[in-house]
């Protein structure tokens, strides 16, 4: 990192450190913004979105069984960013093949676990929040679930750094680095004025607050690793912490991860040239997006349920059969002894009901064997992963 690079509009200012290497001290938000018509613009279309959204999840019936599918995904993605490669149906494999007391069934990558990691600790968020509000308190414990028992555990999980850390390309150092965030004694600093920044008055509006605090999060860079999982997730639970969503339906990281380097550059010039407007634009931009698609893929959802509902209202043991596919919803892959210990009935019952919904096509069996059989149902996990204009 060279000074040369920060001009005088950045938000900031770069100091030098005993060892030689130049360092990032954000200053405090909020800075002075520049309210163009575009950004206005772009702050109004991502405000219609979210609204509609928000009154799309007020709407939904039975909320819970639409969200974990949206938790899940919301986990891959975030994950995907980090480099790690795990599917949705693979994560719900992991998930599914736990309760085997052998070995697993499935074949899964090696970073199964961070995203299930990722899994946990958004639900934790989500359920924290009624007892504790976002803060630094919060940060910590989110950042130790998603480093409990996986790559980075030995960089002290839940614990602010202690230590400079920097940002840059594999292999890269200090003399470097693309980024050094803030020194231990400022870093400290930058996170208790960023609390207060999150729970003072704001005659800003919450969307661009929050496209603030993800920046100035990224850039303090608490952690020695998982800041960029910690970050993504303040998103998700500060739209539910200050009611713009009655439920968890919209994540950023789809957004993100599928224009990774013009989110990279864009944090970056905030940093070196005071570029608010274009890192404003593209956030309020990612809102609107996903905004929009996550209200397709509720009704999607919706419209598959009730589909699936409609091929069993009049048959035997239909309140049981709808039963299960609600559970559906949760448990898109599993087993026979699985869904009889959800209903409480024995392993025949369970396996008549299976046999009902694979004569309707809404399950399959996927591997083929005579033992430890599991079944997925495979248009719902395509809801939520294909492509819209190819969504069935």
């Amino acid at each position: 990192m060279h000074p040369d690079d920060f001009t005088i509009r950045a938000p900031g200012r770069v100091i030098r450190q005993p060892r030689g290497f130049w360092a990032y001290i954000p200053d405090p938000l909020p800075p002075a913004l520049e309210w163009t018509p575009e950004l206005v613009a772009a702050s109004s279309a991502a405000d219609r979105a979210l609204g509609e959204l928000a009154g799309l999840g007020t709407a939904l019936p039975n909320p819970h069984l639409l969200i974990q599918p949206f938790i899940r995904h919301e986990a891959v993605l975030s994950s995907r960013i980090e480099g790690t490669r795990t599917s949705l149906d693979q994560l719900y494999a992991f998930q599914a093949s736990r309760e085997l007391v052998q070995l697993p069934l499935f074949d899964l990558p090696e970073d199964v676990q961070e995203v299930q990691n990722y899994v946990n600790a958004l639900e934790y968020g989500l359920r924290r929040l009624d007892t504790l509000p976002v803060s630094l308190r919060l940060f910590r414990e989110l950042h130790r679930l998603l480093l409990e028992g996986v790559r980075g555990e030995q960089w002290t999980p839940g614990e602010f750094r202690r230590s400079q850390n920097w940002i840059g390309p594999p292999n890269s150092t200090l003399e470097s680095a693309v980024f050094i965030p803030p020194p231990v004694a400022e870093m400290n600093d930058a996170l208790a004025a960023l609390e207060r920044f999150i729970h003072e008055d704001s005659s800003l509006p919450p969307l661009t607050r929050l496209a603030l605090i993800h920046y100035q999060f990224e850039v303090i860079h608490p952690f020695l690793d998982g800041n960029g999982r910690v970050g993504r997730l303040l998103i998700s639970l500060l739209l539910q912490a200050w009611g713009l969503l009655p439920q968890p339906l919209l994540y950023l990281s789809a957004y993100f991860e599928a224009r990774r380097q013009s989110y990279y550059d864009r944090l970056l010039a905030v940093s070196q040239r005071g570029a608010w407007s274009d890192w404003l634009l593209f956030f309020l931009e990612g809102v609107r997006v996903q905004a929009g698609e996550s209200a397709a893929r509720v009704r999607r959802l919706q419209a598959l349920r009730q589909e699936y509902r409609s091929a069993f209202q009049h048959a035997r043991a239909a309140a049981r059969l709808l039963q299960v596919i609600d559970w559906l919803f949760e448990q898109p892959l599993f087993s026979i002894p699985r869904l009889a210990a959800f209903l409480q009935v024995n392993y025949p019952t369970a396996q008549r009901y299976v046999r009902q919904l694979e004569a309707q096509g809404i399950v399959q069996e996927m591997t083929g064997q005579a033992r430890n059989r599991f079944y997925q149902a495979s248009r719902l996990l395509e809801a939520i992963t294909m492509p819209l204009e190819n969504n069935r």
